[in-house]
Order: C-alpha cells, then structure tokens, then sequence
C-alpha cells in the first residue's frame, strides 16, 4: 500500500509539477507574444489614445496661436483708436490752415478810416479762429533765429550771411503748424548757409 501511495503521490507530484510548468510555459509564452506584438503593431486602443494626444496637442496649439493673434489685434484696435481721437481734426485743420493764411494775408493790409471797421471785423475773425485752433491743440512752429529743423521747417531759400549762425532760419515764408505732437504742415523758411 505504500508503494502503490508513492506511486499516486508521485503521480499527483508530477502533474503538479507538469501544470506549473506548463503554466510557467503558458505565461511565458504570453509575455513573448505581447512583446513581439509590441515591436510589431502596437494595440489600436493604444494608437487611438497616441493619435488623439498628438490632435489635442495641435488645436491646443492652434488656440494659443490664435489667442495671442487676437490679444495682438485688440491692442492694436486700442491704439489706433487713441490714435484717431488724438488726431481726430487733423482733416478739418488742414482744411482750415488756407483760411487762416488768407486771413493773415488780409490783416497786413493798410488800414485807413474807409476800411478799419472790415479789418477789425477780419481781426475778430481771425482770432476766434486761432482761438479754435489752438483748443484742438494745434500750435504754431517756432521759425525766426531758431535752429534749422528738417521735421519741423521746409527750406525753400538758402543765404549766406557771415553774421548769423550756419543753418539758423533766417525768415519764415509760411507758417508751420504741429496737432499736438504731430507736424500738420512744415514751416516755409529761408536758412543761412
């Protein structure tokens, strides 16, 4: 009897033993498989997830772009908009420098008795235009004895006078006039040499 339980023992052992290994074998084998469908063709799911990240990087990216195009495009909407209420009557100053040059023209005209009530009505005139003018912040050019300045003066006339400084203005032909920082119509003068 004890021989025949070896026998089972041994028996039982051996299939233990067998499906272990087999088991062994099975879970190996498995592992190499899922290795060698690794290197082959990685799992669709897996290439789903990889190709879903690589979209969501790009509208990601797409939408930072897009982002920073729109801030840009609001700050330069901004500016342009402090822009065109800074200068805001430049169309209507430029408009009006002829009106006031001809009245300038007007005033340097001889008044006698006939004509002082026309000349102290163009006066009034004048000065309320100037006054307009200046509360839209437009200014006149500094010219006469002032150094020569191709921003603000347009140089019509050069002459040599050995008693003035080199390229001082010398006369001014027209007025200039800047809008707040910005030159409406260079100044007309005459340089020394």
């Amino acid at each position: 009897m004890e021989s025949e339980d070896k026998n089972v023992i041994n028996d039982n052992e051996t299939e233990n033993n067998e499906s272990e290994h087999i088991e062994v074998i099975d879970s190996e084998e498995s592992i190499m498989e899922e290795a060698g469908n690794a290197g082959e063709s990685p799992d669709p799911l897996q290439q789903e997830v990889d190709k879903l990240k690589q979209e969501k990087d790009e509208v990601y990216g797409r939408f930072l772009r897009l982002q920073a195009e729109f801030d840009n495009f609001k700050k330069r909407t901004q500016k342009e908009k402090e822009a065109d209420r800074k200068y805001k009557s430049q169309d209507l100053v430029n408009d009006l420098l002829p009106a006031v040059d001809n009245f300038e023209r007007a005033l340097q005209v001889e008044s006698s008795e006939e004509n002082a009530g026309l000349v102290e009505g163009i006066t009034m005139v004048y000065r309320q235009l100037k006054d307009a003018l200046k509360s839209a912040g437009v200014e006149e050019i500094e010219t006469t004895g002032k150094e020569f300045d191709p921003n603000l003066h347009h140089a019509v006339m050069q002459i040599e006078d050995a008693e003035l400084e080199a390229n001082t203005v010398v006369e001014e032909l027209q007025k200039g006039y800047m809008l707040k920082d910005r030159v409406i119509r260079p100044a007309m003068v005459k340089v020394n040499k």
